[in-house]
């Protein structure tokens, strides 16, 4: 079913007519979603409805692959410093055309690259605007960068995305790679028509319940981490904070870290989706005294994904962990994350 079907079966669907600069009259669909859920846990949960999308392009420079995707303009949060206070509700604008969607990951090792900046400038004849993408997570997405947008009415768009380089540590084939920035073109079309016929599903027998809905199948690679039992090393434990899952590792040698590396791979409940733009530290004491005390660096890896290590002396049965969230995630989330991941106590690890 698609949203035009879902709204007339609401009753609530808007229409304004827009002058386009054509001088025709086009008639636009108002967005809208449905109220949010009552008493949302503060956990993952299932939202009241989940979107289809539309390929809007892909392009590529380098080892550098970008595939960019419209929806419906949809609310969603932004997170200033990662916490309930700071977090900010997003709603759908009359202005507002399409949510846009940008995911980048690398050619070799079809790794997502769950960090760093994008810009959109889109043009259309005369026409252009240009704004910073938001790095969000959704569930039927997983990590990816994105904005609601209002465009120039119908017609045929250039998309220039412009992709920062990565400031955070890489690893295996990521070593040496995408620290320079690339600038990747593609071209869309938009009409009103495909955009109403993208699907739409509520959710109401579901809504509001602990889980997550499936994410979209795509024919590019998604951001999921590995399992706990693929991780490399020792399982040292998996914990929970925020409704985030923590599985923990300790890697002896490996190209890692110069003794043991501690692994710390913080991960979405149910989808396994990285967990990017937080800060951790850990102390690890044995016998009581502190051998590390002391942040983890984020690290992206390929085979690992987006995780979070030091290195230590070494990790004893007996040795007592404890990870810290020193900073909630400050990654935008779309309905279903909006409540999680706010307050994250400090786990604590007997190996």
């Amino acid at each position: 079913m698609n949203r035009r079907s879902v709204l007339r079966t609401a009753g609530v669907l808007g229409v304004s007519s827009l002058a386009g600069c054509s001088g025709l009259f086009e008639t636009r669909t108002m967005a809208r979603a449905p109220p949010l859920v009552k008493n949302r846990p503060d956990a993952v949960y299932i939202p009241t409805h989940k979107e289809g999308m539309e390929m809007a392009g892909m392009a590529k420079q380098g080892r550098y692959r970008l595939a960019l995707f419209y929806s419906y303009p949809h609310r969603f949060w932004l997170m200033g410093g990662g916490t309930a206070k700071q977090e900010k509700k997003v709603t759908i604008k009359d202005a507002d055309d399409l949510h846009l969607m940008a995911s980048v990951w690398d050619s070799k090792t079809k790794t997502v690259l769950p960090t760093g900046n994008v810009q959109a400038e889109l043009s259309n004849g005369d026409w252009s605007d240009r704004r910073s993408l938001w790095p969000m997570l959704s569930q039927n997405m997983g990590f990816h960068f994105g904005d609601n947008i209002g465009l120039n009415g119908e017609g045929k768009y250039t998309a220039k995305i412009r992709v920062s380089g990565l400031d955070v540590r890489r690893t295996g084939a990521l070593a040496g790679q995408f620290g320079d920035g690339a600038t990747l073109t593609t071209e869309f079309e938009f009409d009103t028509d495909t955009v109403e016929q993208i699907s739409y599903e509520k959710l109401d027998g579901r809504k509001g319940q602990k889980d997550a809905i499936q994410p979209m199948e795509m024919n590019m690679p998604m951001s999921h981490v590995p399992q706990k039992s693929d991780l490399p090393g020792r399982l040292v434990g998996e914990e929970s904070s925020g409704d985030a899952k923590f599985p923990v590792t300790a890697v002896e040698n490996s190209d890692f870290a110069e003794d043991t590396y501690l692994l710390v791979s913080p991960r979405t409940p149910y989808r396994r989706y990285p967990i990017p733009n937080m800060s951790l530290s850990a102390t690890l004491k044995r016998d009581g005294e502190a051998v590390f005390d002391d942040a983890l660096n984020a690290t992206l890896d390929p085979d690992v994904g987006l995780h979070y290590g030091a290195n230590v002396p070494s990790v004893r049965t007996g040795d007592e962990l404890t990870v810290r969230v020193d900073s909630p995630p400050i990654v935008s989330r779309h309905e279903g994350y909006e409540t999680a991941f706010l307050k994250m106590p400090k786990m604590q690890f007997s190996v």
